[in-house]
């Protein structure tokens, strides 16, 4: 495809333009209309995290905003999409050669998508955090940086050969040469405390203790609890079957890890914003020697995408997400696998933690802020390099600002919305409408 071309057809200014179709549902409805799919005790708890803010609100409406990016301007070029590509669903994690990479975390929405997308929802999201920070005169500063770092990033992979592109990777130390000299000190510390540890190690005192001898896992609800089905005859045997079905989508040298480990407990682990009310276990399984090993299973519904995007390649959800992570990460974990439940439902499993680092972004100056945007921007450029037409995107990106402006005007724009959003939610609420739950 030839991305020059498309320019005439689509200038790169186009993009600014947002103004939401009088069509769409209100944003409650579209909130309300996915609720019927989430724990009813639940759901409160979901509304109460996006009341927070509009940076929380938004980053709970990935929904909304996939309606709002289908009545967008679009090249056509499409790529595998994170589908949820706000900055808080960036980080660090210890790929299976135990090395620290910077990557896309969070693939629940994952789909074959318009590349722009992704980079409208992260610009946006940078926009609001920078609000949030206390940071709004730079606001649209920071979220062109994110997308110039895109444009200049697609560009290098475009004229990559395919197998460097494959393999590029944002380690430690390309982190840490975008980061200001004065945060590159604290920054390696805090990466060598992270990967000194296993997430086992972190993780296992936290969820468990001992009960008649066994380890089980700790409740604390609403946030971890284990639900009235773990408590009837049979359910540890569904669970162990359940995770034997897992196990088959497994490579076989990890079937023979896994086996190394029998069941003990399982519960329901509340995470996120957007997830919340979607069912998501945390197994617990010991090694012949107790050492531990924890698995999250992760409800996996339709992509938010899906009704906007096409159809798409996979059936199952589970295998949607580990296929759109595998295609879209520099490495994945190793017990990645899918499964379905024996209601029906779809899941995905992984590790629980391992080595995982999230930026605290929220105590964010403008300078970090700014070497958070840059990073982000390479890192999906490098994921939509591995699945899409790079030299097509470049292209049409081109070598100037055009449509860095674009989007971060756009970015500006949509904060501006998320922000109307998260005032109607507050209305809901006062209104009696919508149920929250404030967690102490």
């Amino acid at each position: 495809m030839d991305g020059k071309a498309l320019r005439g057809k689509l200038p790169r200014r186009s993009h600014a333009r947002w103004k939401r179709s009088t069509s769409q549902p209100s944003p409650i409805e579209t909130l309300r209309a996915s609720d019927a799919k989430r724990m009813p005790e639940l759901v409160p708890v979901r509304y109460g995290r996006m009341l927070q803010s509009p940076f929380a609100f938004y980053r709970g409406s990935a929904a909304i905003m996939a309606a709002d990016l289908a009545n967008t301007p679009s090249t056509g070029i499409l790529v595998q999409a994170c589908g949820d590509c706000h900055l808080m669903n960036f980080g660090a994690f210890a790929t299976p050669e135990r090395n620290i990479v910077f990557d896309i975390n969070d693939f629940d929405e994952t789909y074959p998508a318009p590349w722009e997308w992704d980079v409208k929802r992260l610009a946006a999201s940078f926009v609001l955090a920078a609000r949030s920070n206390g940071y709004s005169g730079v606001a649209s500063k920071i979220a062109q940086t994110s997308v110039r770092a895109y444009r200049k990033w697609m560009r290098k992979y475009a004229h990559m050969h395919p197998l460097d592109a494959y393999y590029a990777k944002i380690g430690v130390a390309e982190f840490l040469a975008l980061a200001p000299p004065r945060d590159r000190a604290r920054i390696r510390k805090r990466v060598e405390r992270v990967s000194a540890k296993r997430g086992h190690d972190v993780a296992y005192p936290k969820l468990t203790h001992v009960r008649d001898g066994t380890p089980r896992l700790r409740d604390n609800p609403p946030l971890i609890f284990h639900p009235e089905q773990s408590k009837e005859k049979g359910f540890d045997a569904t669970v162990s079957a359940t995770i034997a079905q897992y196990r088959e989508t497994l490579s076989d040298e990890r079937r023979i890890l896994l086996d190394r480990y029998r069941f003990v407990d399982a519960a329901i682990k509340v995470v996120g914003i957007g997830s919340v009310g979607t069912q998501c276990w945390v197994a617990l399984l010991m090694s012949a020697s107790d050492e531990p090993l924890l698995l999250q299973f992760k409800e996996a519904n339709d992509s938010v995408l899906a009704a906007y995007a096409g159809e798409g390649a996979y059936s199952h959800n589970g295998q949607r997400v580990v296929a759109g992570q595998r295609m879209m990460q520099t490495a994945s974990d190793i017990f990645l696998g899918w499964m379905t439940g024996p209601d029906g439902r779809h899941f995905y499993g992984r590790q629980l933690r391992d080595a995982k680092m999230s930026a605290p972004v929220d105590a964010f100056d403008e300078a970090a802020l700014q070497t958070y945007a840059r990073a982000c921007g390479w890192c999906l450029a490098r994921a939509h390099a591995r699945s899409g037409d790079a030299e097509a995107i470049a292209t049409y990106l081109g070598s100037g600002p055009q449509f860095d402006e674009a989007a971060s005007a756009f970015a500006e724009a949509y904060a501006d919305q998320a922000e109307r959003d998260h005032a109607a939610l507050k209305a809901a609420v006062r209104a009696g409408h919508v149920e929250i739950a404030v967690q102490q």
